[in-house]
């Protein structure tokens, strides 16, 4: 089948094509249901005959297909031999930029001008404003600029540094006489009453326990027992049969909460590797790589009940000394 690129013209390719398929114009106006003189017509290249643009542009494509040519390449053949008159004609590219060029030398000429006529301009303002150097209104040189100290005037001498002030006191702030011992309950002028709150309140606060890393166990409502890793350790918690609760290797940080009323044994790997904190508040390391957890339970119970009593016992002696203050502020008011 011969190429359609390789006619000289559009219509020449298609006749030849068609001639060598040995059918007629009428067997293809058949197959392409497009009348026989618009078929003609593209063989003879007489684009005026044909109708609108867009059927002639489908009347090549359907002629090509039935021919076994390359529609797209008919369709590109016919719109250069055949060119659309009604798309306006577009500037060629360059030229607005070649109107530029030409015009760019009166430009830079014209700004280059501008610029050295406010340079200029400023350079002149700046001129005008300098002043020549003027002489001295002083006629002549005092005799004391030049000879020092002139006797009858008196000098003034800096003397040797002082010390700083001394700092500021804070004033003692004042205390309504009765208040202190209305709000708390403790006269301070008694020394046995402040020695026995002092003495109620003399328990030492320990290190509360601080999380620093990921917390197992039970939870914070339910556990007296805390064992936090102060370094890398083992940490395993068994019961007496041998069944393992916990096993980990712990990092730094790192805790684990103990319930209540576990009956377990805890297996450390280095016993100083953990600290031990009792309601919240740091009760010292292991006491043994095994240690029962009964114990411990034990101590967290024991250091609950002392502390509910050290409280209660200093809410009583609050109560009895505010009583007694009470009692001493009517006498005094029922003896004036």
């Amino acid at each position: 089948m011969p190429s359609i690129a390789d006619a000289a013209t559009l219509g020449a390719g298609l006749r030849a094509t068609r001639e060598a398929s040995g059918r007629s114009l009428a067997e293809y106006s058949v197959i392409t249901r497009v009348h026989t003189r618009f078929l003609k017509a593209l063989e003879e290249g007489d684009f005026s005959s044909l109708p609108s643009r867009v059927f002639s542009i489908g009347y090549v494509r359907a002629y090509a297909a039935a021919l076994g040519l390359d529609e797209q390449l008919a369709v590109e053949r016919f719109k250069r031999e055949s060119p659309d008159g009604s798309v306006p004609l577009q500037a060629p590219v360059g030229v607005a930029f070649e109107d530029v060029r030409r015009y760019s030398p009166r430009l830079i000429g014209a700004v280059l001008v501008v610029g050295l006529a406010v340079v200029g301009w400023n350079v002149f303002q700046r001129v005008n404003l300098m002043h020549a150097p003027a002489p001295s209104d002083i006629a002549e040189i005092p005799e004391s600029w030049s000879l020092g100290q002139v006797p009858g005037q008196s000098v003034v001498a800096v003397g040797a540094p002082r010390p700083a002030p001394a700092d500021q006191t804070t004033p003692t702030l004042y205390v309504t006489p009765g208040l202190e011992a209305q709000l708390t309950g403790i006269d301070p002028t008694d020394p046995a009453a402040v020695a026995a709150a002092a003495a109620a309140q003399a328990g030492p606060v320990q290190k509360a326990f601080n999380p620093r890393g990921a917390i197992y166990g039970a939870a914070a409502t339910a556990s007296q027992v805390v064992l936090q890793a102060k370094k890398a350790g083992l940490l395993v918690v068994s019961t007496a049969n041998g069944q393992v609760l916990f096993a980990r290797q712990m990092a730094a940080g790192e805790a684990w909460r103990a319930p209540i009323d576990l009956a377990a044994t805890v297996d450390v790997s280095d016993p100083a590797a953990f600290d031990v904190y009792l309601n919240g508040e740091h009760g010292g390391a292991l006491p043994a790589t095994v240690s029962p957890l009964s114990q411990l339970n034990a101590r967290a119970a024991a250091l609950a009940r002392q502390t509910a009593a050290q409280v209660e016992a200093a809410q009583i002696a609050a109560a009895r000394a505010a009583v007694q203050t009470r009692q001493q502020f009517n006498t005094a008011v029922q003896a004036q």
